[in-house]
């Protein structure tokens, strides 16, 4: 197998507060993460380059034959194509900016002492068709076709488990049911695009949905759930109320009923009952968004943008979020009113006021929250998450 290394580009800062507790190539568009397209793509082994707190989680392997790739690019047969055709010492750039290499060991560490790689023949994909992941929002903006994309992929010479009768089904041959899998009463509408239901994933009755839709592993979509097309929910989430056009990573709740559109949320991830979310501004205008990097809100030139969360945080019942909100890692918002459209992690509040969410009584909540999927909040968990309180204490201001 190939010796795959993903890199973490200038793109991760933006990608924040996701990219908090995960490198880039850990960020699900369409059915798969980024890692796991590029693993099934190219039949390779993957390993990371990735900032430095994150290494015990996510490590680098170096081979003798290496193919470094810029993890915010996503595989087009046109990019494959190029990356396959690779020799030593040849390098795909795009204004100057690495995509993809073939380098051996030596030349690997050169790269990642940051040193000049001597030789390296570069060539320009400028002009090549593929998707670049660059800024929260285009995760779902680009979910619906990636989520084609990985559906040909995933069930190409496969044959889907059969659909009960129970079900009103339209356009049922763009629907796949993994093994183990429930799918009772519902509609599914598959017109728009395909829908795939992962292995052991539940459908309960009277739930409606419109492909393109992609249910991981696991994962339940609750009684009289509405889905709209271009949402995908991550392996052991579940799901009720309306939820249009978002990417919930995994192991999150959005249970019961609300509104949930054009919004990413991370893991282990709580939304309370009749929680919702403004994805489009009273006067219409382009929606900005805060950027860690800069330090403030930024344009988006988008008009639809809902919630950002990080890992690890909850909302309290009836919360109401405002257009364009990003939530940090281990946030816990709750009570009446719109609080802040930037809340940053570690914090407890409303619109009273927040205070600091300390990291013992946070890991105390994560260790519940955890064991109930049966996963362990690890040593490598914990220093992930006291790096992140060290890392962004400068964004809670009331400490000062």
């Amino acid at each position: 197998m190939k010796n795959v290394i993903l890199f973490d580009s200038d793109a991760r800062e933006n990608l924040l507060p996701l990219t908090f507790t995960r490198p880039v190539a850990e960020l699900r568009v369409g059915i798969l993460t980024i890692s796991e397209k590029w693993a099934r793509r190219l039949d390779a082994n993957i390993s990371y380059i990735t900032q430095d707190y994150l290494t015990r989680k996510y490590p680098i392997t170096i081979a003798s034959d290496n193919i470094v790739i810029n993890a915010s690019a996503l595989p087009s047969p046109y990019l494959l194509r190029l990356i396959q055709q690779l020799e030593f010492n040849e390098a795909l750039l795009k204004n100057g900016e690495l995509i993809a290499a073939r380098l051996n060991e030596a030349q690997f560490q050169s790269l990642i002492h940051d040193e000049e790689i001597e030789e390296l023949q570069g060539f320009d994909v400028e002009d090549t068709p593929y998707t670049q992941i660059t800024q929260p929002w285009e995760i779902y903006l680009h979910n619906g076709q990636e989520i084609k994309e990985d559906f040909e992929l995933l069930t190409k010479d496969r044959t889907s488990q059969p659909i009960s009768n129970t079900n009103q089904v339209i356009k049922p041959e763009n629907v796949f049911i993994e093994e183990g899998a429930s799918v009772e009463c519902s509609i599914l509408n598959a017109t728009d695009g395909p829908i795939y239901i992962g292995k052991d994933a539940t459908i309960m009755e009277g739930a409606i949905i419109r492909g393109p839709f992609a249910l991981g592993s696991n994962a339940v979509v609750k009684m009289g759930a509405r889905i709209y097309g271009k949402t995908t929910i991550g392996p052991y989430s579940k799901i009720g109320g309306e939820v249009s056009n978002s990417v919930v990573t995994g192991y999150s709740n959005k249970a019961h009923d609300g509104y949930l559109g054009n919004s990413v949320l991370g893991e282990w991830c709580n939304l309370g009952a009749d929680t919702n979310t403004s994805n489009l501004k009273n006067n219409y205008t382009p929606i900005k968004l805060w950027n860690y990097k800069a330090e403030r809100f930024l344009p988006t030139g988008q008009q639809f943008c809902g919630l950002i969360m990080g890992d690890h945080s909850k909302c309290g019942i009836n919360t109401m979020l405002n257009t364009g909100t990003v939530i940090g890692v281990s946030a816990n918002v709750f009570g009446a009113g719109f609080p802040r459209n930037f809340i940053p992690s570690f914090s407890w509040g409303s619109t009273n006021g927040f205070s600091t969410y300390t990291t013992t009584k946070a890991f105390e909540t994560a260790k519940l929250v955890m064991v109930r999927r049966k996963v362990e909040l690890s040593q490598e968990d914990i220093a992930i998450l006291e790096n992140i309180s060290a890392q962004t204490a400068k964004f809670r201001r009331w400490e000062k």
